[in-house]
């Protein structure tokens, strides 16, 4: 491993009781390195190869895989949460289990991964730079280009201005859209919004109206998509309601525990509203996280705003303090 971003969804794990049977486990599923050997058979990456991780693998042969319209690979179903298809972990200690966090495990100087969670990427690419993209940036972005499908001239509302949520704010400008309005109650975040795209940045403390009424009216009866990405249920329902009621399209991009539920009101469905998921912004991964490398290598977009701490491995724990506390966009640790 040469570089491991820190994702929101690592420091929501570490909170939640699903990990605990998992334990001791090596979190972080978003790094880049340097192949140092390879097992019988594999044939897409040799020994010297830089590559980036895919917390989402893509095996290229199961129905999801060879659906267009899906990304999410049978092997990520079967593998359950951190453990292989086949039941096990590839990392031992002493005798004992290890995890590997959703199968990578990338806060550590070696990792044992599957060949469908890696792909070769360009020898010239930054590594601590281009390690973003193996989820969180991809995340956003994609989210607003493959999952919403943002048009040119429209309009964007976007909850949460953490790494995910620029992406989507730099994913719906490169789209073309007119309006992008951020929204997030950490007011220090909104230089950064400006910089990567957002025309407009509001906190909904600011407001005695509910935040869905306020963005109604300034965007002439909704936006055209809006992207939930502060991983807050209680967030959901303002977003979809902060669409065009004939046909806005809602976003789910924040990671929401799996045992959440969420309240909607049936009011917001008697229209044409459109709620949808994205996953990793519904990139066919092995094929598509190379190219969006090679894109960041030719400036189609900046990664440096994201960036804003870069920290030894050994102090993981006081980087993850700094995005606990809203004053980290991305940290990025080197072993």
């Amino acid at each position: 491993m040469v570089a491991s971003g820190i994702c929101g969804t690592d420091i929501k794990s570490l909170d939640s009781k699903e990990l605990a049977q998992f334990c001791p486990i090596i979190m972080g599923h978003e790094g880049t390195g340097i192949v140092e050997s390879v097992g019988e058979g594999v044939s897409t990456v040799k020994t010297g190869d830089k590559v980036i991780i895919l917390c989402l693998p893509q095996c290229g042969e199961c129905n999801t895989c060879l659906n267009s319209k899906n990304n999410i690979c049978k092997e990520a179903r079967l593998s359950g949460s951190h453990q292989t298809s086949e039941g096990n972990s590839r990392i031992t200690c002493k005798g004992k289990t290890v995890y590997q966090f959703i199968t990578t495990g990338t806060f550590s100087e070696y990792i044992v991964i599957k060949e469908i969670s890696v792909a070769k990427i360009d020898e010239g690419a930054l590594l601590e730079k281009v390690c973003i993209i193996g989820c969180g940036f991809a995340t956003g972005f994609g989210a607003a280009l493959n999952s919403a499908k943002v048009t040119p001239g429209s309009t964007c509302a976007v909850f949460g201005l953490g790494g995910v949520g620029l992406s989507v704010i730099i994913g719906c400008k490169a789209a073309g859209a007119a309006k992008i309005i951020a929204v997030d109650i950490n007011k220090d975040k909104f230089a950064k919004a400006k910089t990567v795209g957002a025309t407009e940045c509001i906190d909904p403390r600011d407001f005695e109206k509910p935040i869905q009424t306020v963005l109604f009216d300034m965007m002439n009866g909704g936006a055209d998509f809006c992207f939930e990405v502060t991983g807050n249920p209680e967030t959901v329902a303002p977003a979809l309601a902060s669409c065009h009621k004939d046909h806005g399209v809602c976003v789910i991009v924040g990671s929401i525990g799996s045992w959440v539920q969420i309240n909607l009101s049936s009011e917001l469905f008697f229209s044409g509203r459109t709620v949808k998921g994205s996953v990793l912004g519904g990139w066919k991964t092995k094929d598509e996280i190379p190219k969006l490398v090679s894109d960041c290598m030719t400036k189609k977009f900046n990664l440096d705003p994201l960036i804003t701490h870069t920290l030894s491995l050994d102090k993981v724990n006081e980087a993850i303090q700094l995005m606990k506390n809203g004053q980290c966009i991305r940290c990025v640790l080197l072993p």
